[in-house]
């Protein structure tokens, strides 16, 4: 008899919101884990041609991690079945969103859209916030929890300490840490004030997953180039170029460099200038695709 395990996803029940937590997160953790293979070739399905059956499957396969992610805000009183339920929504809009021509698998750009989801909520529904409080207050807001050690109440210099990490007054880390340790109190907002829905909290674009991958992929592309770029020199221009620029520290002088070959100053200068123009045409060069995996490739 086969377990629930190693069926496929289409023999297992939907899980149901009726019934137990419990109940919930046994039957979604019984969905198997998808393969790097079958995801990409459901998400091609998807993408390709709407195939509504493809993005089901990547969804149950997923479930479990907005389980996860939503016991890390549990602190804030808020319960655990409505964190899941929006957290299952971002979940849903990830899928929808998702490119696998990226070359990033799904759950790490999920996570992403997971959680802004859950903020959103939290930021609707715990009232200690204040419409008006700005980014880096939020951020403290979701922060503060794990960064104090204990119970006890911050210390001046804890509070000095947070406010640098987080980039915030410490007279801000301050007035959050009374309102995080009292209860809560009802707000009211007038008319003429400026508020700013949660929608608009969260619509930051530097931090919109796909310019976060692209960002990634940027970054991946140009440590790539200079590695490629690297290999078109001889050993002597490769140390050179190295020695005088992708040291973090204690980067080479020329005379540093002419000490080490025996040469002038002069002819470390002349070398480095011929090499940096040899890595520039390679990095102008496009480079080559990378060639992705056949869908149910093993």
């Amino acid at each position: 008899m086969q377990s629930a395990r190693t069926l496929p996803m289409a023999a297992l029940p939907m899980p149901m919101a009726a019934g137990s937590l419990e109940s919930y997160i046994q039957s979604v953790n019984r969905f198997p884990l998808l393969s790097a293979e079958q995801e990409l070739d459901y998400a091609r399905r998807y993408r390709r041609d709407g195939d509504l059956e493809a993005a089901r499957q990547l969804v149950l396969s997923h479930l479990r991690l907005v389980v996860a992610v939503a016991r890390g805000y549990l602190g804030y009183g808020l319960p655990h079945a409505d964190l899941i339920q929006e957290g299952n929504i971002g979940l849903m809009k990830a899928v929808k969103r998702y490119d696998p021509s990226r070359g990033v698998r799904l759950v790490s750009f999920a996570i992403h859209w997971v959680k802004a989801e859950m903020h959103e909520y939290i930021l609707r529904n715990w009232r200690l916030v204040k419409l008006a409080t700005t980014k880096a207050q939020r951020k403290l807001f979701f922060n503060l929890r794990s960064l104090k050690k204990g119970l006890a109440p911050l210390s001046p210099a804890e509070i000095r300490h947070i406010a640098s990490e987080l980039k915030v007054k410490p007279e801000e880390v301050a007035e959050m840490e009374t309102r995080l340790a009292g209860r809560e109190v009802a707000f009211e907002v007038d008319d003429d004030d400026e508020v700013y829905a949660p929608a608009q909290y969260l619509a930051d674009p530097e931090a919109e997953p796909s310019r976060l991958l692209e960002a990634e992929e940027d970054a991946r592309v140009q440590t790539e180039g200079v590695a490629r770029a690297l290999a078109t020199l001889d050993a002597r221009s490769r140390r050179i170029v190295e020695a005088r620029w992708l040291k973090e520290k204690d980067t080479a002088t020329l005379h540093d460099l002419a000490a080490e070959f025996g040469v002038s100053a002069e002819r470390i200068r002349q070398i480095e200038a011929k090499a940096m123009q040899k890595m520039k045409k390679a990095l102008q060069a496009p480079p080559a695709p990378r060639a992705l995996p056949a869908p149910g490739a093993a």
